[in-house]
């Protein structure tokens, strides 16, 4: 499941921030105006592309491992909190695509999470 966690990321994330860089016209209907809000959005997503991408890579090379098995789920349980915190923090969340997006996000994550957590703890 961490692989798919982390790859879900990347084939997500990968195409928005490529988008949100290049401020293509789709972008204003999911994300509004460019405005400073926007800016660290985007720098938030770019965070977690490379954490995620430099996971992915570790995993490749080395193999899973305690330390990375945490780290993931680290990000992943960040990730978690704030794509859930959007259905309640976003005006009619549940007409907007980014937050019905996020919440199946979240639950592929949450799902990871439950796997690889009672290991690193238990």
């Amino acid at each position: 499941m961490l692989l798919v966690s982390l790859l879900l990321n990347i084939v997500v994330l990968v195409p928005v921030v490529g988008s949100l860089a290049a401020r293509a016209p789709w972008i204003v209907r999911a994300w509004g105006e460019r405005a400073p809000a926007r800016d660290i959005l985007l720098a938030i997503y770019i965070a977690i592309l490379t954490a995620s991408t430099a996971l992915l890579a570790v995993v490749a090379m080395m193999g899973p491992s305690t330390a990375l098995e945490a780290a993931a789920v680290s990000l992943l349980a960040v990730q978690i909190v704030y794509k859930v915190l959007t259905a309640v923090t976003v005006q009619d969340a549940l007409r907007n695509p980014v937050v019905l997006s996020n919440l199946g996000i979240a639950v592929v994550h949450a799902v990871t999470v439950a796997t690889i957590a009672p290991g690193l703890y238990g």
